[in-house]
């Protein structure tokens, strides 16, 4: 025993490997999974075992610089996309577990380490963990996510599974009553194909129609005589010609006012043209607009359409390319080559890691977190290194590209170091934290599991009540918001056994960036606020 609390990175991986073990075990569909770690090492730091805290700063460093880069593009463009309404739900979640904690631990005379704890315990969030530990520098923070982090996880799943049946809730319904609003809101984009016969466009150029302005349309093959190309601006339109236009069903009805009437006839390309799907991975093109590459112009190309992170954009003159985008494009196969070499068109790429966006990202967060900001003379408000690191891995992962370097990872690369960032922290917290763990019950007996199983509870409660009668909120999107709100990937799991439309997973994803971003704040908050 004393041999292997010596050696500090054997009692590591040592730890880590337990808690892995034990994670994996799986009690009517409950398992602990990676959560398990930490409290392995609260046991083991019970009896001794301590680890270095470099081990502790090396894995939050990992771990929150990975989920700022993860979360940066879906922060900014979840807050404009989705609109405040899931904000507001995130934002009584985490703001009324946080008014919770703070009232408890008044009443409870509950110190204010083990207060946050509790908070990010009750709300499952390891991220908010890292924060509390960082911003209170006390092992009580980790005893704390101890202690709550049980009926956490829990409390969410129990409380999306009964919350419908109590309120009698239609799923179905729900689901139709998305879908609708879905296709209002984000018409789905699909082809047709159109005679020319309007005599007034018959002889001019696709350039002197400013035909994408006018139907919102573009225009992918063009079938002239028996010959069927891929147009350029320049491509002249005759009464008789066929078209392949590409839009939703309201553009594509302005097609068939401007164009003529809407085809079967078939639009096979001939074998000096082709279209298809090229991955932006060349770093001269990112962060450029569709303009400025000019590829109409220079390739008689033109862009189809853009996916990006599953989700379909239309292509317009001002769009910027980011890493990893997918265009399809159109024209002939000679030009094809050129375009291709152009965007890069790389697949390696996406799973390449380029370590010098890792460790430049964290020193620039380390720097910034470092500035300190007089506040009214009453105290220097700073970051930290918790929120320095996440916030330069936000706007950095926003930004995109700075000169030659991509602030980005592939998915592989992301997830690996964050897991391995996040085992080495809890393993050392927690370690930290088991040694004083006796104590704390003796000083405050069962109360912290009381209030860890308020804060997690009344915060559900309010945002479902708030969800459905004030914002009049689809349930199933509420649901989603609402787990992904509490950071919880089990609750998320309970709801889509009960519906596999897949609507929660999308607020979930909105919504999880924002609620990362706000345990961290509120997590500093708590600690700075003075109790009552």
């Amino acid at each position: 025993m004393e041999f292997l609390i010596s050696v500090s990175h054997l009692a590591l991986f040592l730890i880590i490997s337990l808690g892995l073990i034990v994670g994996k075990a799986s009690i009517k569909g409950f398992s602990l999974d990676i959560s398990a770690v930490i409290f392995i090492a609260m046991l083991l730091g019970h009896f001794g075992f301590r680890l270095p805290k470099e081990y502790q700063q090396i894995g939050l460093l990992l771990f929150i610089f990975t989920i700022g880069i993860q979360a940066g593009p879906g922060f900014f463009r979840s807050f404009r996309q989705y609109g405040k309404q899931l904000f507001i739900i995130a934002a009584i979640i985490i703001a009324s577990g946080a008014l919770v904690t703070w009232l408890l631990s008044g009443l409870m005379h509950i110190d204010k380490a083990l207060a946050v704890g509790l908070f990010n315990g009750a709300m499952t969030s390891t991220p908010g963990l890292a924060a509390a530990v960082e911003v209170s520098k006390s092992p009580m923070a980790s005893i704390g996510y101890g202690i709550a982090y049980p009926f956490g996880v829990v409390g969410v799943v129990l409380f999306v599974s009964f919350a419908p049946k109590l309120l009698r809730i239609n799923f179905k319904k729900s689901e139709e009553e998305f879908n609708s609003g879905l296709k209002q809101n984000y018409p789905e984009f699909i082809a047709a194909n159109f005679r020319v016969e309007n005599p007034n466009i018959n002889g001019k150029s696709l350039i002197e129609l400013r035909f994408k302005s006018v139907t919102s349309c573009v225009i992918s093959r063009i079938k002239h005589l028996d010959t069927t190309t891929t147009p350029s601006r320049d491509t002249v339109l005759y009464t008789g010609d066929v078209i392949r236009a590409l839009g939703t069903d309201e553009d594509l009805e302005k097609v068939k006012l401007f164009i003529g009437p809407q085809t079967d006839e078939g639009l096979p390309l001939d074998k000096g043209h082709d279209v298809q799907w090229v991955l932006v991975t060349n770093k001269e093109v990112i962060n450029k607009p569709l303009q400025k590459l000019n590829l109409g112009a220079n390739y008689d190309a033109t862009v189809v359409r853009i996916r990006r992170s599953g989700i379909e954009i239309r292509p317009m003159h001002y769009t910027m390319l980011r890493f990893g985008d997918r265009l399809l494009i159109a024209t002939s196969r000679d030009s094809m080559r050129q375009v291709v070499k152009l965007l890069g068109n790389d697949d390696k790429r996406l799973s390449e890691t380029d370590f010098l966006p890792i460790t430049l990202g964290i020193v620039i967060g380390i720097l910034v977190g470092m500035i300190k900001i007089p506040v009214f003379g009453l105290f220097n408000f700073s970051l930290g290194i918790t929120g320095g690191v996440l916030a330069s891995a936000l706007i950095l992962s926003g930004i995109g590209k700075t000169g030659p370097i991509i602030w980005s990872m592939s998915s592989n690369a992301n997830q690996l170091f964050r897991e391995l960032g996040l085992l080495i922290f809890l393993a050392t917290v927690g370690c930290e934290a088991g040694g004083h763990i006796a104590e704390t019950f003796n000083t405050y007996g069962t109360g912290p599991i009381l209030a860890g199983v308020a804060i997690t509870l009344i915060p559900l409660i309010i945002a479902l009540i708030a969800g459905i009668y004030l914002l009049k909120m689809n349930f199933l999107t509420l649901m989603g918001v609402i787990t992904g709100g509490m950071t919880s990937t089990p609750g998320l799991a309970a709801i889509n056994t009960q519906s596999d439309s897949g609507i929660a997973q999308v607020a979930y994803a909105a919504v999880y960036p924002l609620a990362l971003v706000l345990m961290i704040i509120f997590s500093n908050i708590l600690f700075y606020l003075p109790q009552f």
